[in-house]
């Protein structure tokens, strides 16, 4: 950063970061609170938790179509009021529940939370292209040091929730007025640049052009899973025919118009990083959604709190993404990743068994490896697809926080209960506490169920498991169910094991990507400047 005005510009955007990230996980952490709060059964507190997620990934899609229309600066004050404004419904909800009106309170916390997850992925929208126009020769480096902002949100929220516990939850949605605040005042004057796209001189229809029908087939894929799950009310109702065929015209109709619009499959290098996207948002932003849930058990076996593990590993990103730097240097971005989805290999599976304070040395090795991801991805997508501009930069986020919501935040819970499955089965004390429980090394207890009527699961049945513990002897029973659900939430933690699926995944598109640019030469951030002359080289030279 050469003088004030850009630092101006920079720390802003890190503070709206700081912002996001707060009020997306914040809401995570009170999700339980306001399920007793307002009685709410899981598949409805599942869908409150799903109107914090989906319109995020909406919004920064969605804006990166026309945020370079409107305006960086337009952007920036439709996320600020809304950050604001739900900090404000949220208060308000509080005190509307307390005079005893809880289904309107309950519908501030919904509507709001529907407000601000608009807002977050507004955020995402005029960061990401903001920071890689003004750093344009080193993005990477400059992407990494933005997105520190993000765990930094996380250790914010998890240092609240961990020591402000019994703190009435108005105060901690209310306390996001204050960076949202902050970051208005510090970006409301400044001056924002123009992408280098448009300093280039690159169409709009050439910028969609670089996502393509691809990347649009993957987009309408994920977005119609999301509109059946959501107005399944959380999969407790079966939708009509004509409602399903409906959300799948949409998403045809959107590839459609993409297809006729940009008459271009799209780059088949940045479909293949859309793709490796999905798991990498799970590796990272899923299990930081689940990570508190999953370690309840073990955390209160070996007294400490389940949010430490978040907020160290959170702790770890912080340090190392503002010295991105020489990192990448060294390494270059694709062996930055790949050596990052080893690492995440072995501090999940790691993870997934230890015990004590060697769980802190297994969060070491996943702290590590997550921590250059998700900016390191947006680095290389703003380095080999400039002409994409914000467009591609955004929309590979807004994939990300889609497949989080649609797919790796449903698939870790069904890993999850197949955990418990396999510790009930697994335990002798459980069996001979509950007799009928198992039966033929089978939980009996079991009742399928399905993620958008494709992804069959069985889960226990709390009530029949319930039913189970009346039958026993009344001095016997409080012991079982004790015992049942001390097993079921020690289990939690095995699951981690199951997602080294995704960072295994990963490391293998990362090796090809290696092999491929090394056949070409190794490696290079592509100057859009020297690229469009050379397209109208290639194009006078065709006519």
């Amino acid at each position: 950063m050469t003088n004030k005005h850009d630092k101006l510009v920079f720390w802003g955007c890190f503070v709206a970061l700081i912002t996001t990230a707060f009020a997306f996980v914040g809401r995570l952490f009170l999700i339980n609170v306001w399920a007793g709060e307002f009685g709410l059964d899981p598949a409805q507190a599942g869908r409150l938790a799903g109107i914090g997620i989906w319109p995020f990934a909406v919004s920064i899609i969605g804006f990166s179509l026309v945020i370079d229309r409107i305006g960086y600066k337009t952007a920036m004050f439709f996320a600020a009021a809304g950050h604001i404004l739900w900090a404000v419904m949220g208060v308000a909800a509080f005190f509307v529940s307390k005079g005893g009106d809880t289904a309107t309170a309950f519908r501030l916390v919904y509507w709001g939370s529907l407000v601000a997850a608009l807002a977050n992925g507004t955020v995402e929208a005029f960061i990401n292209p903001v920071v890689a126009t003004m750093f344009s020769k080193e993005k990477t480096k400059w992407l990494n040091i933005l997105h520190a902002g993000w765990p930094g949100g996380l250790v914010l929220a998890g240092i609240i929730t961990i020591f402000m516990g019994d703190v009435a939850w108005w105060i901690k949605v209310g306390i996001i007025a204050f960076p949202a605040v902050v970051y208005l005042l510090m970006l409301m004057r400044v001056s924002f640049p123009r992408h280098e796209r448009e300093e280039a001189g690159v169409s709009y229809r050439a910028m969609l052009s670089e996502f393509g029908i691809l990347g649009a087939v993957v987009v309408a894929v994920l977005l119609v899973l999301q509109l059946m799950d959501f107005f399944s009310n959380g999969s407790t109702i079966v939708l009509p025919g004509w409602q399903k065929g409906l959300f799948i015209a949409i998403g045809i109709g959107l590839v459609v118009w993409f297809g006729l619009y940009t008459k271009s499959l799209g780059r088949g290098l940045l479909f293949f990083l859309i793709l490796i996207m999905m798991p990498l948002a799970t590796t990272e932003i899923g299990t930081d959604g689940w990570i508190t849930g999953i370690m309840e058990g073990v955390a209160e076996e070996n007294n400490f709190h389940p949010g430490w593990v978040l907020v160290y590993t959170s702790i770890i990103m912080v340090i190392l993404r503002f010295f991105a730097g020489p990192i990448v240097h060294k390494l270059s971005p694709l062996g930055l990743l790949a050596v990052s989805a080893l690492l995440a290999v072995l501090g999940l599976y790691t993870l997934s068994f230890t015990t004590g304070m060697a769980i802190f040395a297994a969060a070491t090795l996943y702290g590590i490896g997550k921590t250059f991801f998700w900016p390191t991805m947006l680095g290389v997508v703003a380095e080999q697809t400039p002409k994409g501009g914000a467009f591609t930069l955004n929309a590979i986020s807004g994939i990300g926080m889609l497949a989080v919501g649609t797919l790796g935040f449903p698939y870790i819970g069904v890993l999850q209960t197949k955990a418990q499955q396999t510790a009930i089965v697994e335990s002798a004390q459980v069996a001979e506490a509950v007799p009928g429980l198992v039966e033929d090394g089978e939980v009996t207890t079991l009742t399928e169920k399905s993620i958008y009527e494709v992804m069959k699961y069985e889960t226990i049945d709390d009530a029949a498991v319930e039913g189970l513990v009346e039958n026993l002897p009344e001095d016997k029973r409080e012991a079982a169910a004790e015992l049942v659900a001390s097993t079921r939430a020690n289990s939690n933690q095995k699951a981690l094991g199951s997602m080294v699926i995704f960072p295994v995944i990963m490391l293998v598109c990362y090796i090809i990507l290696i092999m491929y640019f090394k056949a070409r030469g190794g490696y290079k951030p592509i100057d859009i400047h020297g690229q469009e002359e050379a397209d109208k080289k290639h194009a006078a030279m065709e006519a």
